[in-house]
C-alpha cells in the first residue's frame, strides 16, 4: 500500500454559516448580510487543508446517510480527499452547526449537534492504511482511541486537544505531539494553576510523553524549546471569519511533520496557514496554496520569551 502523508481520524459535521453586522442580543432580530453551507467538522477541515497544500491524506470518520452527511462527502471528495474509508451510517444523523459570525471582527459564535454517531471501535480503524501513513491527525472527537492506537514505532500521532475529554491522560502518553489552545491551559485537570504562560506549559509538558505546541488565536502559537519558551506570532490579515483556523492549523502542522520539517517550521507553517484561512467566511474557502503558507511562514520571526527557572531546567 502507497505511503500516505496523514491520516486525519475525527469528525465531520455540516456548517451553516451566518454573518451579522453585530453579535444579537436575546430576544432580538437582527439581518444576515450573508450565509452559506459548508463541510466542518475538525476532521474534515483538516484534511481538506491537507489536500489543498498537496499532501497525501485520509480521512476515516463516520456520518449518517441523511442529506448533510452527502453533502460532508461530496466537499471532502471535492477537495482530493481520500474518503474510501469513511463509514456512512445506515439511518444515522450527521450533525450539524450553526455558526454566527460578526462581520467588523471576524469573531464567530459556534452552536453544534453533538454526534449520536455510534463511536468509532478498533475494527473500524483500517490497520493497513493507519501503517502507511506517516502522521496521525486525531481530532478531540477521538480522545477516546488512546489505547486503540499502534505503540511507539508506527506513525507519529498529532492530537488536538480542544478540552478535556475522558481518556486525556492515556492520550498524553500516546502524543507525539500534544496541542490544545491556551484555555486548555487553565483547566485544573490540566495543571493549570501556574501563575504564568511558561509555568503553565511546563506543568502540562512534564504530564505528556511528547512535545507540546500551544495555539493562541490572534496571538498565533507557542512551544518550548531546549528550555526556552517561544512564540510564533499570527500574521496581520483581513480577517473575515476565524471558523476552522484552528483545524487549519493542526492540519498544516501535521504535514509539515509528515515531510520530515522540524517543529519551529511546522509551528510556522500552522499559523501561516491558520492565518490566511480566516480572510473568507467558513473553514475551507480561505486556506491558501502551499506556496502562499510558505512565503508568509517565512516572515514569521520566533519570539524568545521570559521564561521561569524551572522551565529552564527542564
Amino acid at each position: 500500500m502507497s505511503t500516505i502523508d496523514v491520516l486525519v481520524i475525527g469528525r465531520s459535521c455540516l456548517d451553516h454559516i451566518a454573518v451579522v453586522a453585530a453579535y444579537p442580543h436575546e430576544n432580538t432580530k437582527v439581518a444576515l448580510t450573508q450565509r452559506l453551507v459548508e463541510g466542518g467538522g475538525q476532521g474534515g477541515t483538516a484534511a481538506a487543508c491537507i489536500a489543498c497544500l498537496g499532501g497525501r491524506v485520509c480521512y476515516v470518520g463516520r456520518i449518517g446517510d441523511d442529506d448533510a452527511g452527502r453533502i460532508c462527502l461530496d466537499r471532502l471528495s471535492a477537495f482530493n480527499v481520500d474518503t474510501r474509508h469513511v463509514q456512512v451510517f445506515p439511518g444515522g444523523r450527521t450533525p450539524e452547526a450553526y455558526i454566527i459570525v460578526t462581520a467588523p471582527t471576524g469573531d464567530r459564535t459556534i452552536l453544534y449537534e453533538p454526534s449520536t454517531l455510534p463511536r468509532l471501535a478498533a475494527e473500524d480503524l483500517p490497520a493497513a492504511r493507519i501503517a502507511s501513513a506517516r502522521v496521525l491527525l486525531l481530532d478531540p472527537e477521538t480522545t477516546y482511541l488512546a489505547g486503540l492506537l499502534p505503540k511507539q514505532g508506527g506513525p507519529r500521532v498529532v492530537y488536538d486537544a480542544e478540552r478535556w475529554r475522558d481518556g486525556m491522560p492515556a492520550m498524553m502518553q500516546v502524543a507525539d505531539y500534544f496541542i490544545p489552545n491556551r484555555d486548555f491551559l487553565d483547566d485544573e485537570r490540566a495543571g493549570g494553576t501556574g501563575p504564568t504562560l511558561a509555568a503553565k506549559m511546563n506543568r502540562l509538558q512534564a504530564r505528556i510523553r511528547g512535545r507540546l505546541v500551544v495555539t493562541d488565536g490572534r496571538q498565533g502559537a507557542y512551544y518550548i524549546d531546549d528550555g526556552q519558551l517561544i512564540q510564533v506570532p499570527a500574521p496581520r490579515v483581513a480577517v473575515r471569519d476565524t471558523t476552522g483556523a484552528g483545524d487549519n492549523f493542526h492540519a498544516a502542522f501535521a504535514l509539515a511533520i509528515g515531510w520530515e520539517e522540524c517543529l519551529p517550521e511546522a509551528v510556522r507553517l500552522g499559523v501561516a496557514v491558520a492565518s490566511l484561512s480566516c480572510r473568507e467566511y467558513g473553514g475551507r474557502k480561505g486556506i491558501p496554496s502551499l506556496e502562499n503558507a510558505r512565503a508568509l511562514a517565512t516572515t514569521l520571526a520566533p519570539r524568545h520569551l521570559p521564561t521561569d527557572d524551572s522551565l529552564r531546567a527542564s
